[in-house]
This record gives structure tokens, C-alpha cells and sequence, in this order.
């Protein structure tokens, strides 16, 4: 019996991981429809490159930073039990490598190639698993430091702070210290619009990622015996409250629509175990307008070039959601207790506040070093054929 559970686990946490893998497709494509043409290429190797980096970084450091253990053993060890330890990494890794598929959509169309893989690798090393060893792994003895001082822990089942705020935060001083992308804010204060390259591109990657969602989300569990119709019901709910929120509040462009239940998604990952479905629903809903708004008031009023709204869609989404779970996620909301907004507001802020000083951190020394942005003419050319030497339509385009 001991056996067939080890092996039950191992099989669940696998399937797991290959479904957050696939959402990694989704990062791509979605990327691919906002971006404009000329970077569709660049955005689809960017994805598959900081996934492959990400997993050399944790790997080697980042996965010990955050739960104290190592894989530099024989592989006889590392098959024991299956091999389970082994299978947890790569479900883990598919979170870590998240972090800079968000980051590379607040960034595109004008960054370069090879400084954010060195900023992946350093991301991934370090940063985000010392977050993560906070929380998940209850190391640096934080965790039992707001227990002492709120009655319990920080809770975030599946990473709406841990990842997405943690995500969303470091892309924010990336895109500052970047700056817009050439003549999308002019002198005479006319704002140039970038609109979507490829609507359909831009729906299927956001389709993949709210598939994906469910096993990111419901797999959290790692374990078959903790698995919660519960965490289903209640992605499922607030999905469906972020899009129809979206659809609202966007006045129904497709942009909007389509990034609604990914808002809803990022809020609802930390109190998914706690909430009712109504509750998640609610905030569901309160995400999807809050990226709405957000995002409006960033391109257009705030003058932040965030191409794809990674700031608010994961950075304040996933703030909220780490909130949300203090409300929700208690009796008096029909939650299932054992969780206190205190405590989500203090492991909040020390989430959002790490990402700042690591973004900028990261960022900054790179900016001072090694650059990192596309000459002017780099990317008026398009980081396509600047950095990858063909374009998206190639072929057609010779034909032209």
C-alpha cells in the first residue's frame, strides 16, 4: 500500500508539472498575439530559452535555497521512492520559470536578448526561491514569526503571491528602467497605439494557460491524499468572474476578455483551498476589473510601456489575491478559517517588497553594465531580424 500511494503521488505531481509545462506555450502565444509582428519570433524563443535557463538555476541552486535540499547524490539515491523528490522539482521548476515568462511580456518589443537570460539565471538562483523557501518551505524562520505575531501563518496555496505577485513586482522596475518602446509616448503628449498583431495568437495563448490553471492550481495538493474539488470549483469560479468582469469593464475588446480569467486565476491561487466558490467568484471579479482599470491607467495615464500589463494582470492581481484569502478565506465569509488577514498583509508586503528591491537590483546593475535595450535601430528593424535573423512570415515576405 505504501508503495502504490509513492507511486500514486509521484504520477499525480508529474501530470502536474506537465500541465503548468504547457502553460508555458501559453506565456508564448499570448505574447506572440500582443506584440506586433515584427517581434512574434523573438517572443516564442524568448519563452523556451528562460524556461530552459530557469531549469539549469534551480537545479542547481535555486530549489536547495528554498527547501534545503540538493540533488548531488548518485542516482540510485535519487530514484528512492520512485523518485519523488525528483518529480516535486520539476512541478516546482514549472512555477520558478514562470517568473521570467512574466517578466518577458512587460518587456518586449525592446529588449535584449542575452541580458534577461543572465537575468533569469539570477532570478530563478536566488531571488524568487528565497521567497519561496519563506513560504513554501518555512525556512529563515519568517513564517513562524508571523504565526507568533498574528496567531497564524502566511497562506498561499498556490502562488498568487509566491509567484505571481513575486512576478509581476520584479517586472515592474524591468520596464521602468527600460523605458518605452520608441514613439509610443510623443513630445506633443499623443499617445501611438500598438495594437494586438494576431487577436486568435493572442485568445489561444490565453486558453492554454486557463487549461493549465488547473493543474498549477489544483496540483498544489503535491499529494493525492490532499487533492480538493474545492481548489477546482473555486479556479473554475473565478475564472469565469474575471472574464465576465473584464468583459465589462473593457467594453468588450477582446484584449480585455481574454485576460480576464487569467485575473481571476492569479487572485484566486492563494485561498483557493479556503474560499467558498461564491468568494471566489467575487474575487474573480474584483481582479478582472482591477486589471481593467489598472492597465488602462498605466499605458495611458501613468506612461508605463507594460506591453503586455504583466504588473497589473500578475504583480496587483496576485496582491490582491494574497489579501483576498485573509477575507475569503474566513468563517465570516463562509471560508473555511484558519487564516488571518494580518498575517496575509505581512507576508504580502514582505512579497511585493523583496520583488521591488530584487527587480531593481537585477535590473539596475544590468542596466549599468552590460545594457539593456535595443539600439534605436535594432529595434525599429524589429528584434527578429535584429536578434534572430528571420522574421514570423519569412517566406511570404520573400515573396513579396
Amino acid at each position: 500500500m505504501d508503495a502504490l500511494k509513492q507511486g500514486s503521488d509521484t504520477l499525480f505531481i508529474l501530470l502536474g508539472g506537465i500541465m503548468v509545462l504547457a502553460m508555458h506555450a501559453g506565456f508564448a502565444f499570448l505574447e506572440l498575439g500582443t506584440v506586433r509582428r515584427k517581434n512574434q519570433v523573438n517572443a516564442l524563443v524568448k519563452i523556451l530559452s528562460d524556461f530552459s535557463v530557469s531549469t539549469v538555476a534551480y537545479f542547481l541552486v535555486g530549489y536547495g535555497v528554498a527547501y534545503g535540499t540538493h540533488f548531488f547524490a548518485n542516482a540510485n539515491q535519487l530514484a528512492a521512492k520512485d523518485g519523488f523528490e525528483l518529480v516535486r522539482f520539476f512541478f516546482l521548476l514549472t512555477f520558478a520559470a514562470a517568473i521570467p515568462a512574466i517578466i518577458s511580456g512587460g518587456i518586449a518589443e525592446r529588449a535584449r536578448f542575452y541580458p534577461q537570460l543572465i537575468a533569469t539565471a539570477v532570478i530563478v538562483g536566488l531571488i524568487y526561491p528565497f521567497f519561496e523557501g519563506i513560504v513554501w518551505g518555512h525556512r529563515f524562520g519568517v513564517q513562524d514569526w508571523i504565526a507568533r505575531l498574528t496567531g497564524v501563518p502566511f497562506h498561499d496555496f498556490a502562488g498568487s503571491v509566491v509567484v505571481h505577485a513575486v512576478g509581476g513586482w520584479l517586472a515592474l522596475p524591468a520596464v521602468l528602467l527600460l523605458g518605452a518602446r520608441r514613439n509610443r509616448y510623443r513630445k506633443d503628449g499623443a499617445i501611438s497605439a500598438h495594437p494586438p498583431s494576431n487577436i486568435p495568437f493572442l485568445a489561444l495563448g490565453a486558453w492554454i494557460l486557463t487549461v493549465g490553471w488547473f493543474g498549477f492550481n489544483v496540483m498544489s495538493a503535491q499529494t493525492i491524499d490532499r487533492i480538493s474539488g474545492l481548489v477546482a470549483v473555486n479556479s473554475l469560479m473565478a475564472m469565469v468572474g474575471g472574464t465576465l468582469a473584464a468583459l465589462v469593464a473593457g467594453r468588450n475588446d477582446p484584449g480585455f476578455v481574454h485576460n480576464g480569467p487569467l485575473a481571476g486565476l492569479v487572485a484566486v491561487c492563494a485561498g483557493s483551498d479556503l474560499m467558498h466558490p461564491l468568494g471566489a467568484l467575487v474575487v474573480g471579479a474584483i481582479a478582472g476589473a482591477l486589471f481593467v482599470t489598472l492597465f488602462t491607467l498605466t499605458q495611458n495615464r501613468w506612461r508605463i510601456d507594460d506591453v503586455l500589463g504583466v504588473w497589473p494582470l500578475h504583480g496587483l492581481c496576485g496582491t490582491w489575491g494574497g489579501l483576498a484569502a485573509g477575507i475569503f478565506g474566513s468563517t465570516a465569509f463562509g471560508g473555511r478559517g484558519g487564516v488571518s488577514f494580518p498575517a496575509q498583509l505581512i507576508g504580502t508586503a514582505i512579497g511585493v517588497g523583496w520583488a521591488l528591491l530584487g527587480g531593481l537590483a537585477v535590473y539596475g546593475l544590468l542596466k549599468a553594465t552590460v545594457g539593456l535595450r535595443l539600439s534605436q535601430e535594432e529595434e525599429f528593424e524589429g528584434a527578429d531580424l535584429s536578434i534572430h535573423r528571420i522574421s514570423a512570415t519569412a517566406e511570404r515576405e520573400v515573396a513579396w
